[in-house]
């Protein structure tokens, strides 16, 4: 594919990354089973992960849940409990990645941060369909809340966060949160989420549909996997842009891709947020494509989403997001 006028937009390091993915001519993960594409997601993203940061301690466990145990991976920092806690759902569609695809990502969080961060392994479609990852995210939410003291959380500074779909499930649990008496939270971090199901009509869908890494067919077919019937895109719960009422939501950091198909709804959703009154620091990064935030070994924008993410985890509890 040659470089046209819109890709020059891409810093050169994000262009040769992507030239050198589309010279191995791998099949479109769209047009592969859900379980090979999972297997083929992993592959592709673990040369580009970077050297795995060392934290005092990793637990894997489990929390009960409505529908069967969800399991959780625990990363503590050294140094002196209590600390932030970051409840982290990861990225992949609703369908791809799992904790072992974002355990670069939430060690550099934790070390980065000094918080513990827990990695929330909820239920993939096209298995387990909308709403069984809400369910999931809420659930073990509240767990880690209920479990602050245990796990070395200060409980006035848990934040939930996430990449893609995860960032579009920390912007449903949050308003859950308020919604249903949930934990009061510091902080939502949502990198660059998908926060519209139900319409893809955007500019940034039309101008980066082919060619950026993350596809319109590829989204298509997510959303597909994903809900359970077409109407689902209109609840709030899978498109939270569509929500009412924001009022009273905790802090944002809201990171968009300048070349990425879901750049325009996540920066939408933040302009709805702070119209809402809610706090919000909105960074979009030049140049970069989706998954930028996973790809820290070969992106040095990655590496500094990573590191903002991390500050703003960090200092949450003061009533905004840092930069």
């Amino acid at each position: 594919m040659g470089v046209t006028r819109e890709r020059e937009k891409l810093y050169p390091e994000v262009r040769a990354l992507l030239e050198g993915l589309e010279a191995q001519e791998a099949p479109a993960l769209e047009s592969l089973p859900a379980a090979e594409a999972r297997i083929a997601a992993a592959e592709s993203l673990k040369p580009f992960e970077g050297e795995r940061d060392a934290v005092a301690r990793t637990e894997d466990t489990q929390v009960p849940g409505p529908e069967g145990a969800i399991a959780v991976r625990v990363y503590t920092p050294a140094g002196p409990a209590p600390f932030p806690g970051l409840v982290y759902f990861h990225g992949g569609g609703w369908v791809l990645c799992d904790l072992e695809t974002h355990d670069a990502v939430c060690r550099a969080i934790a070390r980065q941060a000094g918080a513990v961060v827990v990695a929330v392994d909820y239920r993939l479609a096209p298995e387990h369909r909308f709403p069984a990852a809400v369910v999931d995210c809420y659930t073990a939410t509240r767990w880690v809340a209920a479990n602050a003291e245990r796990l070395g959380i200060d409980p006035q500074r848990i934040v939930v966060g996430g990449d893609s779909a995860g960032g579009n499930l920390a912007a449903v649990v949050s308003r859950k949160c308020r919604d249903e008496a949930g934990p009061a939270l510091a902080l939502q971090v949502l990198v660059y989420p998908v926060t519209n199901l139900a319409s893809f009509e955007t500019p940034s869908y039309q101008e980066f549909a082919d060619g950026y890494f993350l596809t319109r067919a590829e989204m298509e077919w997510f959303r597909d996997c994903y809900l359970a019937r077409p109407e689902d895109g209109d609840n709030p719960d899978a498109s939270p842009l569509l929500a009412q009422d924001l009022r009273g939501l905790p802090p944002a950091l809201v990171i968009t891709g300048e070349c990425d198909v879901l750049r325009d709804e996540g920066e939408r959703y933040a302009r709805r947020l702070a119209d809402a009154g809610v706090a919000v620091t909105a960074t979009r990064y030049a140049g970069m494509i989706h998954p930028f935030f996973s790809l820290p070994g070969v992106l040095s924008q990655g590496r500094s989403a990573i590191a903002q993410v991390a500050a703003a985890v960090r200092n949450a509890g003061g009533g905004r997001a840092q930069n």
